[in-house]
């Protein structure tokens, strides 16, 4: 029930004012962490950053039946990123999420199909609306590593406006075994799928007989850049 939310990636615009997060890997002799990429956070170069697709991932849950908080997740969907560490605000980040990419835990044709159930008309009806998208319109900076982003989100046919909470996680302007600026960042939303015209199961009020309207969404992502210039 949520499209575009990848479009947090809007929070690498505060990444100049961030300090920057060292990334480690396993040394094999000891098994313990240690330093290999440089922490060059603030030469992070302005220009276009393209969601790196195998490090990223979108998912949602809700609540059901007050018993627990039902995970699902998208598989497919994409964000570019125009960045501009010298002004913040005229960054901008644009996301697509297809659909049909829908997958829960219980995709069982022979019993119950929660992927096509969800997909179905009472609910994403992806047929009708195969695509929701998401497009950036402010950032707000709210603290030494953390964004809020302002934005409109078209799910289900229906165009609203969504604010996503992101934090920074770190970025360089590149590596010789990652030749490329690279950004990333955590980020989350909650929105209220009845106002995008998805009702069906909201519980009566003052009870959790149902599925709630709330939708809590959650995104991972790391977006590369512009290649490093030699020195």
């Amino acid at each position: 029930m949520l499209k575009k939310f990848l479009i947090t990636g809007a929070s690498l615009l505060a990444l100049v004012a961030w300090p920057g997060r060292q990334a480690t890997a396993a040394d094999p002799r000891h098994g313990s962490p240690e330093p290999v990429l440089p922490a060059a956070t603030t030469n992070v170069p302005a220009g276009d950053y393209a969601l790196d697709l195998a490090h990223a991932s979108l998912i949602f849950r809700v609540n059901h039946l007050g018993f627990s908080n039902y995970t699902a997740r998208f598989k497919r969907f994409d964000a570019k990123l125009q960045f501009d560490p010298a002004n913040l605000a005229a960054s901008k980040v644009v996301a697509t999420v297809d659909a049909e990419s829908l997958e829960t835990d219980f995709p069982d044709p022979a019993r119950l199909d929660f992927n096509a159930v969800l997909q179905g008309a009472a609910w994403l009806a992806v047929a009708q609306f195969p695509e929701m998208t998401f497009e950036s319109r402010h950032i707000d900076v709210t603290g030494a590593n953390t964004v809020r982003i302002h934005g409109e989100l078209t799910l289900h046919g229906v165009t609203r406006p969504i604010v996503l909470e992101a934090a920074f996680n770190g970025g360089y302007e590149g590596h010789p075994m990652d030749p490329n600026a690279r950004i990333g960042f955590s980020a989350q939303a909650t929105l209220k799928r009845s106002e995008f015209g998805i009702a069906y199961g909201i519980p009566a009020p003052g009870t959790t007989m149902g599925v709630s309207d709330e939708v809590h969404v959650v995104i991972e992502a790391e977006f590369t850049g512009p290649p490093l210039v030699p020195r």
